[in-house]
């Protein structure tokens, strides 16, 4: 083979079905190509089972096209295979692939074939095979392959809840013409026809393909269809201006106000490096560089020109209220918002993704720190949560909880991270493999 493969599975609660598909990947791990599952913030053992089969199993906000591009973010093949969970590729998909991209077709798809009860299932598969052929569009049920190169120029799956494979094979088809229509077979289940009755399922389809193609909201189609629709999710960094004295105190006190504003700049940048990362995978679809005092000093500007990420000034007379009153910015524009400082530089994408996830069946997540604070909050509806609470002391997440408590709340808690306050954890930071883990 001349082409390695990133086979990316988008997955949400299939435990009862992801064991069969991935060992059925296990051929093309040994043969040298990747199995990459993304995980949408499963319920059940999805993830637990994925783990061993898999090359890589990471967690995205729930959403197949979010889900494919964060799997797609990660991966290291020529040529990205987006692979259903209820889908068996065809033994030679591997080979037909090869020799379509070595015969210049930069992406493709397969012919499909739908195991089900309903007899009309093989009607619909011939006929989603025709018209795929008659107009050079691909759904995700054909195993959508293109190079890794193309995918990222085309941008990736646009974040629609609803019909991303048709919009990103019209945007493909642009580009650079229509798909490798491969005779070989994936069989996928007809799960959704068994049970919801094989015409209606049909009818339903047909209904939401020319809606779309008439110009129609995609959000509303995907309730039409049943797809739950995540709100956008937003990353928020407090941060300080880099000033000898006036950052890293504590840090200071050993290392002297230089190199401790020299540690805090670094600190700074691995965390919007971390942003970019979330945002590249679509955990994230904003971040906002929120500072104090001011945003007036010249690295904050170059961090918000370089990060692409929009500067604002955080407003308050305490921690809790600069905090609460940047939340609540986010969440009355009907975003999700994600708080972090820049502290913490054990926060990492895969971190993030936990707390996005975490918001689809909470009010709120919390990252605590040992140190009894915690580094990351975010919230799915306002609270107050942080009024009276005595910063940067041991009873911080306590008092948090039993406000949350008062308010009614269901929140979760992420793993317990660290974060770099004194000369010994910018040590533990700086030891060798640290960034890396």
């Amino acid at each position: 083979m001349t082409v390695r493969l990133s086979i990316v599975v988008p997955a949400f609660d299939e435990a009862m079905g992801i064991a069969a598909t991935l060992d059925a990947l296990a051929p093309w791990r040994a043969a040298g190509h990747e199995v990459i599952v993304a995980d949408g913030g499963s319920r059940d053992a999805t993830v637990a089972i994925a783990t061993p089969r898999a090359d890589r199993v990471i967690v995205a906000p729930r959403g197949r096209a979010s889900q494919m591009n964060a799997g797609a973010a990660v991966a290291a093949g020529d040529v990205l295979l987006f692979l259903h969970a209820d889908s068996r590729l065809p033994a030679d998909a591997a080979a037909a692939i090869d020799d379509a991209i070595r015969a210049g077709r930069r992406w493709g798809r397969f012919d499909v074939a739908i195991e089900g009860r309903s007899r009309m299932l093989p009607v619909v598969a011939t006929a989603m095979n025709l018209r795929s052929r008659l107009t050079g569009i691909a759904t995700g049920d054909q195993g959508i392959f293109v190079e890794r190169s193309l995918f990222a120029e085309a941008g990736g799956f646009p974040p629609i809840p609803l019909m991303e494979d048709l919009a990103i094979s019209r945007t493909l088809k642009r580009r650079v013409g229509r798909p490798a229509c491969l005779a070989s077979r994936i069989r996928t289940s007809g799960r959704r026809w068994d049970r919801d009755g094989a015409w209606r399922t049909i009818l339903l389809m047909w209904r939401l393909r020319a809606a779309w193609s008439l110009g129609a909201d995609p959000v509303r189609l995907a309730k039409a269809y049943g797809v739950p629709v995540a709100r956008r999710r937003v990353l928020q960094v407090f941060a300080k201006a880099p000033v000898p004295g006036e950052v890293k105190t504590r840090l200071a006190r050993t290392l002297g106000n230089d190199a401790a504003a020299a540690a805090y700049r670094e600190l700074v940048e691995h965390t919007l490096a971390t942003a970019d990362a979330a945002r590249a995978r679509g955990i994230v679809a904003a971040v906002e560089l929120w500072c104090s005092p001011d945003v007036a000093h010249p690295a904050l500007a170059e961090w918000s020109r370089s990060h692409g990420a929009s500067l604002h000034r955080q407003r308050g007379d305490d921690l809790g209220a600069r905090m609460r009153s940047a939340l609540a910015s986010a969440l009355a524009r009907g975003d999700v918002p994600l708080l972090i400082g820049t502290d913490c530089p054990a926060i990492d994408a895969d971190y993030l993704a936990s707390a996005s996830s975490a918001l689809d069946t909470h009010d709120a997540v919390f990252g605590p720190v040992e140190d009894g604070g915690y580094a990351l909050v975010g919230l799915a509806r306002d609270v107050d949560a942080f009024t009276g609470i005595a910063w940067s002391t041991p009873s911080v997440m306590p008092a948090t909880r039993a406000a949350l408590r008062r308010a009614g709340m269901r929140w979760a808690e992420l793993a317990t991270l660290w974060d770099v306050d004194t000369a010994d954890d910018l040590a533990r930071w700086r030891a060798p493999g640290a960034r890396a883990a």
